[in-house]
């Protein structure tokens, strides 16, 4: 997962608004920080899925010395948003027991999402 930076602005009698320096357009808001977090979150997965069905190319993140100079920024509050960037699927031969596969098996008709889904678990910790 890459994190982005977004700017939650605040104006008087409005809600917490959420843009992202690094995707014009992509502007969000809630009633709530915590809303409008969430609201950052869903808005960015959906930004970045629509680039990448267009085949557009997804930024890098800016550094938050480089948001902080963005004039636009600059009485903003700097948050982390994490973006669930898909890459591309890349087939792989591996060697298992076989008692561990069909343990396997047993739990998934889809070994290649259970053996994905446990890497991911595994990498997090």
């Amino acid at each position: 997962m890459v994190a982005y930076i977004g700017v939650i602005h605040k104006e008087r009698r409005s809600d917490y608004g959420v843009s992202f320096p690094d995707f014009p357009g992509c502007i969000t808001a809630g009633s709530t920080i915590e809303e409008a977090m969430d609201m950052a979150r869903e808005a960015l997965a959906l930004h970045i899925e629509g680039l990448q069905e267009d085949g557009e190319p997804i930024p890098e993140p800016s550094t938050l010395a480089q948001v902080k100079k963005f004039v636009a920024y600059k009485n903003g509050v700097a948050v982390v948003v994490d973006a669930p960037i898909k890459s591309k699927m890349v087939r792989v031969n591996i060697i298992l027991d076989e008692n561990l596969l069909h343990r396997i098996d047993a739990k998934t008709n889809n070994r290649s999402a259970f053996l994905a889904e446990a890497a991911r678990e595994h990498l997090h910790h």
